[in-house]
């Protein structure tokens, strides 16, 4: 390790480290804007220039420089001083005056390091240069008159994301960061670019001019639009969700979010469901919540009662509504609403064994029936990770995707994973870690499972220190719901089978409720969705922002998430409406608080009173291991609309016709 003196300070530092790394290891502060610790380095931005020796006379840019043994590094010297205030002036010729009006006002980087870094006075008094608007599509908003070309979206872009989406054109003063031929951007992660501009050259669409950062209530939260367990940070203003940002987890989502992940926030306050309802004649009609319970007791469904949760339950309330079923005699439970019917005697044959961060270690990877750009898209990062920088080979099998990387697709056959073609087993087999994932499509397919076992197995995908064997779910509720008993052997089919007096459904809208024809069915969720229209009764609960909960991702990861705002009207808490749901039904739940339903779920599952990663244990299930041979569908057909909160919001059904139809948007003047 090289020994490098700091301001004074000596210290030891990484082989291969960045003079900038150094300093910052020493505890000094370096202005930068085109760094990122994530991408690679550009070296064009110049704010970040220190003195070196030995070495030229003169500042350098310490982003760019390899720290070697003996440098002497000033970080602070009227060199490096006098160097900053003009390599500010020069950024600040032709930003215009916008601070006022900018959305990135209070949380810019040019704002801050102009006060710590800057003259304080300008010596220029030309015309400043100005740039067009460009198009990025229904996310972005650009006034590219403030970029300062730092080209962090254009690393990005190609680096992260996968799409080329994003690039400069012409040279010197004229030079522009601009779309490919100023089309919206075709990428999942688009959203990240505004949180990457270090000026407010890139600024979120449908957050424009709504609020001051100094205004927002700051929540910490996990994300619920997918299984990969996003942590975001949910900014909030009285009684509304303005906004979700990610927070840094190198172990989930490193600081990227999904623009579904950031943006469905306005669908939060649409079409939500504010008060009960009772079916009467054909019609839903408003009721006290007193009607409502009046309404479900006279099903007097006696122990003839089911439970079937939704993409997007937390485990408090698949608990609470699981305690009311037992408490009345029922034990009919599952959480794969769409009808798969998995074996799940053993959860580490359905979890994301490899975990997400240790993904981009792999050294070859076959995907089977998954689309991982929309199932995960930051698992996907990981899977592109692993092909860009450590040259891993990806096999497909399954429909034909775009995944942003090298893909040999091998068919889409169900059987090919009994019978996998030479060259991939070979593969697979010939190296260290091996990984395998199977998505919603190949569970699916009755057979696959197995198969995938049988796989792992042949080509020692499971040994100490790698697991390969992976399975990745959509749904955010999924491993928490399995972990709770959420499961019938047959899947839903066991319970359509059954034929209960009484069902209720935790915000699940994917059902098909013409199977429950002869069912009082009772809807708790939060949004007027396909589950309200078909509901006997409906009991408006609170969405994902609107209450503290616990959830499990699909490595098995266990998360917490706190409350933000208030639920509308007289929506209600899940795990209240069935606490006060059992008096009304004469049963008891054993809780009266949200601490003790909590309490109560982590007696009955202790791994979920500890945040982290459950230890599942590998144990391996004795399943029929001879696929049908047919094509493997695809999980999912519409990325922006996969829930009821998604289809509520104007942007995601704006990025919905634009991305995935082809729509076209005329973008007025400004």
């Amino acid at each position: 390790m090289p020994k490098v003196t700091v301001d004074g300070l000596e210290i030891d530092v990484p082989q291969g480290a960045t003079v900038l790394q150094a300093c910052e290891l020493a505890g000094k502060e370096i202005p930068r804007f085109c760094y990122h610790e994530r991408l690679s380095i550009a070296g064009n931005c110049r704010m970040c220039l220190v003195e070196v020796a030995p070495g030229p006379p003169k500042p350098q840019a310490s982003c760019a420089l390899p720290a070697a043994e003996g440098q002497v590094i000033k970080t602070d010297s009227p060199m490096v001083k006098k160097a900053r205030e003009g390599v500010m002036e020069f950024l600040l010729i032709n930003h215009p005056l916008d601070c006022p009006i900018c959305d990135q006002g209070g949380e810019c980087d040019l704002q801050d390091q102009s006060v710590a870094y800057g003259r304080g006075a300008t010596r220029y008094d030309e015309n400043k240069r100005a740039v067009t608007e460009k198009y990025m599509g229904p996310i972005v908003k650009t006034v590219m008159t403030r970029c300062i070309q730092c080209t962090r979206c254009v690393r990005f872009a190609e680096e992260v994301a996968g799409v080329e989406d994003i690039g400069a054109i012409y040279r010197g003063e004229n030079m522009q960061i601009t779309s490919y031929l100023e089309r919206a951007v075709a990428s999942e992660l688009s959203g990240n670019v505004v949180d990457l501009c270090p000026v407010g050259a890139l600024t979120s669409k449908p957050y424009a001019f709504e609020a001051r950062p100094w205004e927002l209530t700051k929540t910490l939260g996990i994300d619920m639009m997918d299984a990969v367990g996003t942590n975001v940070r949910i900014d909030s203003r009285g009684r509304q969700v303005l906004r979700v940002l990610p927070r840094v987890n190198d172990d989930v989502n490193e600081e990227w979010a999904s623009d579904k992940t950031r943006h469905h926030v306005d669908g939060l306050i649409r079409r939500r469901l504010d008060r009960p309802y009772v079916r009467k004649d054909g019609a839903l009609v408003e009721a006290s919540w007193a009607k409502a319970f009046e309404a479900i007791k006279a099903a007097n469904a006696g122990s003839s009662v089911a439970a079937i949760a939704g993409d997007m339950a937390d485990c408090e309330t698949m608990f609470a509504a699981k305690a009311l079923v037992n408490a009345l005699g029922g034990s009919l439970l599952e959480g794969r609403q769409t009808g798969l019917d998995y074996d799940v005697t053993s959860l580490s044959a359905v979890n994301f064994n490899t975990t997400i961060a240790e993904a981009e270690n792999a050294d070859v990877i076959l995907l089977v029936g998954t689309n991982l750009r929309w199932e995960a898209p930051l698992i996907n990062t990981r899977v592109r990770k692993a092909v860009w920088k450590k040259g891993a080979k990806v096999f497909g099998i399954g429909p034909e995707v775009d995944l942003t990387y090298k893909i040999e697709w091998l068919g889409n056959d169900a059987s090919l994973v009994a019978k996998l073609p030479k060259a991939a087993l070979d593969a697979l087999k010939g190296v260290a870690r091996p990984m395998l994932i199977f998505g919603g499509g190949a569970l699916s397919v009755p057979g696959v499972h197995g198969a995938a076992l049988a796989l792992a197995k042949s080509v020692n995908a499971v040994k100490d220190g790698w697991n390969g064997f992976n399975v990745v779910h959509f749904s955010a509720a999924r491993m928490g719901a399995l972990m709770l008993g959420y499961a019938q052997p047959g899947g839903i089919k066991d319970i359509i089978a059954a034929k209960p007096k009484l069902a209720f459904f935790l915000g699940a809208d994917e059902v098909d409720f013409s199977a429950f024809a002869d069912t009082v069915k009772v809807y708790v969720g939060h949004h007027g969705d396909k589950g309200a229209h078909a509901a006997d009764v409906i009991l408006p609960a609170a969405a994902w922002t609107e209450k503290d909960f616990t959830t499990v991702n699909t490595e098995g990861r266990v998360q917490r998430s706190e409350k933000a705002v208030f639920a509308p009207g007289d929506a209600r808490e899940d795990w209240s409406i069935f606490r006060a749901l059992a008096d009304a039904l004469g049963v008891s739940v054993g809780f009266d608080s949200f601490a003790e339903c909590r309490a109560a779920m982590i007696a009955a599952v202790p791994a979920l009173g500890v945040e982290g990663l459950a230890d599942y244990g590998w144990s391996e299930p004795k399943l029929p291991a001879k696929p049908e041979a047919r094509e493997i569908p695809s999980p999912i057909k519409d990325f922006y609309l996969t829930n009821a909160i998604c289809r509520a919001s104007p942007t995601m059904q704006r990025c919905s016709d634009e991305l995935i139809h082809g729509a076209e948007y005329a973008e007025a003047a400004e």
